[in-house]
């Protein structure tokens, strides 16, 4: 990686030293708004507790949901700042407010070690525009700047990309150098074979890390409702299935430049309806009824991908393979997870690409038997598709 991280610091940088990080704590809240999934809380912690353990002032903002107009109780860090509190050893305090005077007065009482989260950054309007004031009053908050939330390093927002224009040095977090590492590795140098596995409902979605991909890997194992697009590429009955007819010769062209590095389901999970799982059944792929639609893979592909899975010594995963969330259809999604899993046993280096990806797996409790699993679901995307993220071009080059 050729950006600065916080290893490039000497430990005696920061001791009082405000540290000002940009966090991905755009967590799940439950209905009486306490955190239901601290996951990326904990992926922030070995950052968070470095700093401090070097009497770094901490102070951390993030993002929250889809405050509209202004600031919304409901969106609050306050509720954040509590859990992280039982995570961490250090202090942690809470600040009613960002980018304001009050958050700059607010981090310079701060003791060495201590930590404070600052009040949802969407809560300014400015936010989101990049806007180069805010991008100031977030700056203020700091001494130099840490970027930690991979998750939002797709966005052009003031408290991602703008603030570095005004503080130095600008340098990764731990979470961000290892999502970089790890997705970057993945395509630039990996231990071969390479298998991909790309799912969910629309080739749209995929097309350009499907163009990013196919050059580099020894193999592309296709699921999900973006399969059907492929099959009626192919002249087959999809019956009920999401298919997107304008993307059907894209489809065709994406096959017909693959060739065998491309493997399409050899059969189909199908029912009449999403409600109607009872009705579920495994029919080959040019046998799809046309009053039914494909809800999962079939036993034959699962089957077929475990052993792609098995014989691969990198092994890159984004999307699932059919409705996970709606059992049987989550048959599909599982066993990739499992398949995975047990490739990480035996050496290989396995990467969930974020997004229902990491759900599936984080569901299936195989969490922490992947090498590593992606908080950033856009993010690793676009990074697996080559574009520049605007939160990473902005730290400090080596």
């Amino acid at each position: 990686m050729n950006k600065k991280t916080l290893k490039d610091l000497p430990d005696a940088f920061f001791r009082g030293r405000r540290a000002l990080t940009r966090v991905d704590f755009n967590v799940p809240l439950d209905a009486d708004g306490s955190v239901a999934d601290d996951t990326r809380i904990r992926a922030a912690l070995p950052t968070i507790d470095y700093m401090a353990d070097r009497g770094a002032r901490v102070v951390l903002f993030s993002h929250l949901g889809r405050p509209k107009g202004g600031p919304d109780p409901r969106y609050s860090m306050a509720s954040v700042a509590r859990r992280l509190s039982e995570l961490t050893k250090h202090p942690v305090r809470f600040h009613g407010s960002s980018g304001d005077e009050a958050a700059a007065v607010a981090t310079r009482g701060l003791a060495d070690g201590d930590i404070l989260v600052l009040e949802n950054t969407r809560f300014h309007a400015g936010e989101e525009k990049n806007d180069d004031a805010l991008s100031e009053s977030f700056a203020a908050a700091g001494d130099f700047f840490v970027n930690d939330a991979f998750g939002s390093a797709h966005r052009a927002h003031s408290s991602t990309a703008g603030v570095t224009a005004y503080l130095k040095p600008a340098v990764a977090g731990f979470l961000m150098e290892k999502e970089l590492d790890y997705l970057g590795t993945a395509v630039a140098e990996p231990k071969r074979p390479f298998v991909a596995i790309l799912g969910g409902a629309k080739v749209s979605g995929k097309i350009d890390v499907i163009e990013a991909l196919l050059p580099k890997v020894d193999g592309l194992l296709v699921g999900g409702a973006m399969a059907c697009t492929f099959f009626r590429a192919m002249g087959l009955e999809t019956g009920k299935s999401l298919v997107e007819p304008d993307r059907v010769d894209l489809a065709r062209s994406l096959t017909d430049r693959a060739g065998f590095r491309l493997t399409l389901p050899h059969d189909a999970t199908v029912a009449p309806s999403l409600d109607r799982p009872q009705l579920a059944h495994a029919v080959r792929r040019d046998a799809i009824p046309m009053d039914e639609a494909m809800f999962d893979i079939g036993p034959e592909t699962i089957a077929s991908y475990a052993r792609a899975i098995a014989s691969a010594n990198t092994v890159l995963w984004n999307g699932p393979m059919g409705v996970f969330e709606t059992p049987p259809f989550d048959a599909g999604t599982l066993a990739i997870a499992q398949a995975m899993a047990e490739a990480t046993g035996r050496g290989a280096i396995t990467i969930v690409g974020g997004g229902d990806s990491a759900a599936a797996v984080a569901r299936a409790g195989l969490e922490d038997r992947m090498s590593h699993v992606s908080t950033g679901g856009g993010a690793s995307l676009e990074y697996l598709e080559g574009k520049s993220l605007p939160g990473v071009a902005a730290l400090e080059d080596r």
